[in-house]
């Protein structure tokens, strides 16, 4: 049976190849995209990853412990752990400026949440927001994934991810895992369950150099693994004590890595 990252994830990517709406774009690097293309999971039910290629889970639970937990701009922080995702957009200073994790620290936005969900529950305001207009020219790059909404429910933990532009390719599976992960952490240190993920992209997108890489993954469909099980230790109660040894894939397996090219987002 099909899991469900791999089953909506390549309904995706079918669908743009297929009707995508081609042009060019600030990286001169031409797209197929389409507009709001949504994946929703049940987290109780299963963890969100692909198996039809190799998604670097590892690099992504440390990026987003750098964002949320560290609530850090510093491009070294990730370099001394063997992340160089953010190398090509650091400043002089060796950071990124405004952006990221900086939005979490300066209005403690971690903080806040984790109050609301353990003091006020049923509050329709609890989300977490990257994107500050008046520090978005101060930022090495505008966040992608840039809000998330909270919501509780019969002791369920839900969110909405919601990015503004999405690389099917390569940084959508990057980051539906990540986010799930987030999820998962934050339930933990709340005492609530986890619930619903939905992940919602505004512009979703394929380059042209990863149209081929795509068409190989679509290929192995039929081929596609079960779901590996998240592991989080149990013993973190606190969300600034968990570190990337905490948070660990059981039984991962995947059809292998897939060259997609260069990178542009």
């Amino acid at each position: 049976m099909l899991n469900e990252m791999d089953r909506q994830y390549l309904k995706i990517i079918e669908k743009i190849i297929k009707k995508g709406y081609y042009d060019q774009n600030r990286t001169g690097i031409a797209t197929l995209k389409l507009p709001h293309q949504i994946m929703q999971f049940d987290l109780e039910e299963e963890f969100p990853i692909l198996t039809t290629k190799f998604v670097a889970f590892k690099t992504a639970v440390k990026e987003l412990l750098w964002i949320f937990k560290d609530q850090s701009n510093d491009v070294k922080k990730l370099q001394e752990q063997n992340v160089h995702i953010w190398d090509e957009w650091a400043y002089d200073d060796g950071t990124i400026g405004k952006a990221y994790g900086f939005q979490i620290a300066k209005y403690h936005q971690i903080d806040t949440l984790i109050d609301a969900l353990k003091n006020n529950p049923q509050d329709r305001r609890m989300m977490m927001n990257l994107w500050n207009i008046e520090d978005l020219p101060q930022m090495a790059l505008q966040p992608c994934c840039f809000l998330t909404l909270w919501d509780v429910t019969d002791g369920r933990l839900n969110c909405m991810l919601v990015q503004r532009s999405g690389d099917t390719a390569l940084g959508i599976p990057f980051n539906t895992s990540q986010y799930a992960v987030l999820v998962h952490l934050i339930a933990q240190v709340t005492g609530l369950k986890v619930g619903l993920f939905t992940h919602v992209i505004n512009n979703a997108h394929i380059y042209e150099n990863h149209i081929e890489g795509l068409k190989l993954q679509l290929s192995r469909k039929s081929e596609a693994l079960a779901a590996p099980k998240l592991w989080i230790n149990p013993n973190i109660k606190n969300f600034y004590d968990f570190t990337p040894e905490d948070v660990k894939l059981i039984d991962y397996k995947h059809l292998g890595k897939i060259n997609m090219g260069s990178v542009a987002v």
